[in-house]
């Protein structure tokens, strides 16, 4: 009466003549090692004190004392590609996660989401009695999945992770930050004093110490994702007060201290020089003063965050120590790609703004010094310094050259680590952690996997270094392509090419250098090796078809914003209490017409409370009821809000408040104020954001994340009953989504 396939007892009429089973559990290779893998963003190679940096990180340099120091290792340009790769042992185009999930194009190597055919270290190690837990940002999922609806496949437990404490995407606000525990979106009580980064510490321990009270015999695997030191560069005054006037002297003398660090350290090579300041970074002395001074705190408010998240990762150490699993832990510390330039030459206090849809000024910094590293700003840093930042490397986050793709790497692993303190200058790039890890335990990598066939890994373990300081790399070739930027390493000889956007592929100019012999990528040999560059730009073809790569392109927002449009609803409900919509999940009120309907019970006493908030005080809208008058805002910028108000009336009972906006010109409209059916105001809008510019997510009946205004403590909860918002979208202007996109597809 056998009943269940992978049963191997017997089942008869009753227990006495039946023979129970049990599956046998799963277990860890014997004397398997806890795993800590701590990912840093958008922080360039220098910028940790034992790399160069004069920015105090005592307590990541105590583990790079303890361990061992990479000098020659890569990552991909951009954060969702390196993340796929650190997790997968495969390259990022390969699973499908060529760009960020944002910009995913519908091409195989641009899905947004890791391909099931390539599974997790999560996924192998729980099968091997493993507890695995990730904490932080997770930016894998594609945003079509960004809801509360799912589909959660994509998201960390369903990649293998036990728990998940964290954000999807970039961009995270560390004082209002819009969180996610486990397969849901949730609401965050804050805590006075709250900061992300201490929040994510803290979720990491507990889980550790959850594991450990539940199955001390049982290794963990931890994932912990700052959102640190991605802008907005978000900390506490008293860490920005330890750099005041550090960096009056500026960006050129700066960087050149952290290369003669980094050559007294052994991080560079003896003889290595500075590249040239990247065309469209100024002289620090030929900028005018009150400009220097603006570049200088954002620099002093970067130098703060990075000190803080040090901090933090302190914090997680020594509870590791306190619990007697520091010895037997090994600990991997990197950053995802090199420092950003996307604050532009002078930097920003509102970047999203900056970035989107309009150029923001040092004058407004200026007006805004003493908001810089609080939730009052969005603030990043200049060029200038992103360049310190990627000393002495040329380029950024985004390109191909070193500045873009040469990252720290720190491995600490007290038990089997021996060359403490010691600098390895073996060739690696961010595939060959998985291997290495696998290798470590002895663990063969899956071929099948919950029913599919699996890639093979493409990295290649870096074990083999840990005691050997001089032997050869076992690797021999890796490509590199972001945004159109390429480039391919082979046995020491490096060719790149920097995609200008929007331009012809085939114009793009080739550059080649000889790594072993050039660090910093100075010489420039292309003219005078045309055969060997010439081979090396056909390797990057090649690799480019194996893996996926194709078809080049260089487009960044757009792609967000048509798959925004792709999406055919033109209605939305929206009910008090619920989920929050993900900025990326809202409705795509970009260059057109709307119209928000709220009715609601009004309660006995006054009605009060948000009925809608969207976005943020950087970049959003408001609609609330407070003191007896309804509120509606358009927040084009922390410096720019258009307001109409109007009374709210009297009494219990079902009412109604609406606002239409049409769409009176490109990018401007006016929006109309109604309630119970009597027009309370009107106001012109001449200037509109995008949807993908707004900061923050959509609430309703409360502004649970970054507020909206300062006119009432957020989360101002709505006290009215039943409340129901519908909004439905206009057809002006580009209103046909699936025309837009299959035009868009047509100019691919």
């Amino acid at each position: 009466m056998q009943r269940h396939d992978d049963f191997e007892g017997v089942i008869n009429a009753t227990y006495r003549d039946s023979k129970a089973w049990w599956p046998e559990p799963t277990s860890s290779p014997d004397g398997a090692p806890d795993v800590v893998c701590i990912v840093l963003d958008d922080v360039g190679f220098s910028d940790l004190g034992c790399y160069g940096s004069e920015i105090a990180t005592p307590r990541i340099d105590r583990l790079a004392a303890g361990g061992l120091r990479y000098s020659n290792f890569h990552v991909t340009a951009m954060c969702s590609p390196t993340r796929a790769c650190l997790l997968t042992g495969r390259n990022a185009h390969a699973v499908g996660v060529g760009i960020i999930a944002e910009w995913s194009s519908g091409f195989p190597g641009y899905q947004g989401n890791i391909t099931h055919k390539a599974a997790t270290i999560p996924e192998v190690l729980r099968d091997h009695g493993y507890g695995t837990y990730a904490v932080g940002k997770w930016h894998l999922t594609s945003i079509g999945d960004y809801g509360a609806a799912g589909s959660h496949k994509d998201w960390p437990l369903g990649r293998g992770f036990n728990r998940w404490y964290g954000f999807h995407g970039a961009l995270a606000d560390q004082w209002n930050p819009e969180l996610c525990q486990d397969n849901r979106p949730i609401h965050l009580a804050k805590r006075d004093g709250y900061h992300l980064s201490e929040d994510l510490v803290d979720h990491a321990i507990g889980d550790v110490r959850d594991h450990i009270g539940a199955a001390p015999d049982r290794p963990f695997f931890t994932y912990l994702a700052f959102g640190a030191c991605h802008w907005p560069h978000h900390v506490p005054r008293e860490y920005i007060e330890r750099y005041r006037g550090r960096y009056d002297i500026g960006w050129d003398e700066i960087r050149n201290a952290r290369l003669q660090k980094q050559l007294r350290l052994g991080i560079v090579p003896t003889g290595t020089r500075l590249s040239d300041r990247n065309p469209g970074v100024d002289a620090w002395k030929d900028l005018p003063r009150e400009t220097q001074r603006l570049c200088a705190r954002l620099q002093e408010t970067y130098a703060a965050f990075l000190e803080h998240t040090d901090e933090q990762i302190g914090r997680l150490i020594d509870y590791l120590e306190s619990a007697g699993r520091l010895d037997n832990t090994v600990i991997l510390l990197l950053s995802d790609n090199g420092a950003s330039a996307e604050g532009g030459p002078t930097g920003a206090i509102n970047l999203r703004k900056h970035m989107v849809y309009e150029a923001e000024p040092p004058e407004v910094g200026l007006a805004h010094l003493d908001d810089i590293g609080s939730e009052f700003a969005f603030n990043h840093y200049p060029t200038g310094w992103a360049q310190v930042s990627n000393t002495p490397l040329k380029w950024y986050k985004k390109d191909t050259h070193g500045g873009g793709i040469r990252a720290p790497l720190i491995v600490h692993w007290p038990r089997k680590i021996a060359a403490a303190g010691a600098i390895r200058s073996q060739y690696h790039h961010v595939i060959d952690l998985a291997p290495t890890l696998y290798d470590l335990l002895g663990i063969s990598v899956p071929t099948q996997y919950q029913g599919l066939p699996q890639l093979p890994i493409h990295g290649v373990g870096m074990s083999y270094t840990f005691d050997q300081a001089n032997v050869p790399t076992r690797r021999q070739t890796q490509y590199f392509e972001i945004l159109g930027d390429r480039a391919v390493w082979h046995q020491g000889w490096k060719a790149v090419a920097r995609h200008p956007k929007g331009s012809d592929f085939d114009s793009d100019r080739w550059e080649l250098y000889h790594l072993d012999e050039d660090f910093a990528e100075l010489r420039d040999l292309a003219l005078g090796h045309p055969e060997k560059l010439r081979a090396l730009v056909e390797l990057w073809w090649s690799q480019a078809c194996e893996y996926g790569v194709l078809p080049l392109d260089d487009r960044d927002w757009e792609r967000a914003a048509i798959r925004l449009a792709m999406n055919p609803r033109t209605r939305y409900e929206f009910y008090s209490g619920m989920a929050r919509a993900d900025r990326l999940s809202a409705p795509d009120i970009t260059d057109r017409g709307y119209r928000i309907v709220a009715r609601f019970d009004a309660p006995l006493g006054k009605t009060e409370g948000v009925i809608l908030a969207w976005g943020s005080r950087f970049g959003g809208i408001g609609l609330y009821v407070k003191e007896g008058r309804v509120h509606y805002r358009y927040v084009y910028s922390q410096d720019l809000t258009h307001s109409i108000d109007g009374e709210m009336p009297n009494g219990h009972g079902r009412h109604e408040i609406r606002v239409d906006f049409q769409r009176i010109g490109d990018h401007s409209g006016r929006a109309v104020l109604v309630i119970d059916g009597v027009e309370a105001g009107g106001v012109d809008i001449p200037k509109t954001w995008p949807t993908h510019g707004v900061t923050a997510g959509l609430n309703c009946g409360q502004d649970a994340g970054a507020p909206v205004c300062d006119d009432y403590e957020a989360p101002f909860a709505f006290n009215g009953a039943d409340l129901d918002v519908v909004l439905e979208l206009a057809a002006d202007g580009e209103r046909d989504p699936k025309g837009r996109y299959q035009a868009a597809l047509k100019e691919q």
